[in-house]
């Protein structure tokens, strides 16, 4: 039987998903749905060599304790941990959790966000076979349809990994992603969601502990992983809370791939910006001197500026982004001025 629904103004409850609850509408007493706060981007350690070609391979060190210890203690009920080119991790998630009772309301579902053959990223949610990262954007949504899972274009409009106008033909929107610290590219996602009439999620793309939970969905459903695919694919869902990363969880991300990921750092640069080399080789070695340095957090505010200026010339002007993809950092600062 299908639910009445509250009337429009009333605000309904807020669960883990683990009970019923009764609303009175007009004095008609009705058993209304549950009321799931989710987490539908973030990654774990499994994401470690797995990020992709071009990517430095340690992506990530939240432990499974640790990612589920924080699920609780923020009423989370259900986590879709979409970790880079795998599902390794969905099963020993689960099976901690089964073998730790206090963590039995929070319910843990299959995700893997798939890097294309251009270096854009595509969500699967509900998939239970690995979809292998490198095929066109075409092909991973034709496997993700095989599954009967849910695509999702995260940071459709970020400017290195983004699907931009393909990601109309994905199911679900990311229309806010707490890492595009430049504003823009989230507006034109929210704006792009709307012209072409996309059920819209936010995703906290959560690499650090803290971040974790920072934007929750509402899903009105039940806490299975077929209702919450129905859910999402009907949009039954609300965005409760968004919020962006701090600069600290920002540099505190940076200084763990950095840390781990040194020699493979050293011949990227070598590889992919020759003419750049002296000066990012020269700022790793001043990084080595003093991790903690104030100049780090000028560094991330300057960075943030370009970002928005380019971000702005791309997204709200419409320059082309296809020189990015070069990741050329004179062209990139040409952009920005």
């Amino acid at each position: 039987m299908t639910p009445q629904k509250a009337s429009s103004g009333q605000k309904k409850p807020i669960s883990s998903g683990s009970s019923k609850k009764i609303i009175i509408v007009d004095k008609i007493i009705a058993s209304d749905l549950d009321y799931i706060k989710t987490e539908l981007h973030c990654h774990n350690s499994f994401s470690n060599f797995n990020v992709g070609y071009g990517e430095a391979p340690y992506d990530c060190n939240i432990t499974i304790p640790e990612q589920l210890e924080r699920a609780k203690v923020l009423g989370l009920g259900a986590l879709y941990v979409t970790n880079h080119n795998t599902l390794d991790g969905y099963s020993q998630m689960l099976e901690y959790r089964n073998n730790h009772s206090k963590y039995k309301q929070i319910q843990i579902y299959p995700a893997e966000e798939i890097t294309t053959d251009t270096g854009a990223h595509v969500i699967a949610y509900g998939v239970h076979q690995e979809i292998k990262p490198g095929l066109p954007f075409e092909s991973v949504l034709d496997q993700i349809k095989k599954q009967d899972a849910i695509s999702c274009a995260p940071h459709p409009f970020s400017l290195l990994d983004a699907l931009r106008e393909k990601a109309r033909h994905c199911d679900v929107i990311e229309v806010f992603n707490s890492n595009n610290v430049d504003v823009i590219s989230n507006a034109r996602a929210a704006e792009f969601s709307y012209e072409h009439k996309k059920i819209g999620v936010a995703g906290s793309d959560s690499h650090v502990l803290s971040t974790l939970g920072r934007c929750v969905n509402v899903m009105e459903s039940e806490n299975t992983l077929d209702d919450t695919l129905f859910a999402l694919r009907h949009g039954k869902i609300t965005i409760d809370q968004t919020g962006y990363a701090k600069e600290k969880e920002t540099l505190e991300h940076i200084k763990y791939k950095i840390n781990n990921s040194k020699d493979y750092l050293a011949e990227y640069i070598r590889e992919h910006y020759p003419n750049s080399q002296w000066v990012l080789s020269l700022l790793l070695k001043i990084y080595d001197l003093n991790q903690n340095s104030y100049l780090w957090s000028l560094v991330y505010k300057l960075a943030v500026y370009l970002m928005r200026r380019v971000s702005n010339r791309i997204n709200a002007l419409g320059c082309d982004p296809a020189s990015l993809k070069e990741r050329n950092l004179a062209t990139m600062l040409r952009m920005a001025f």
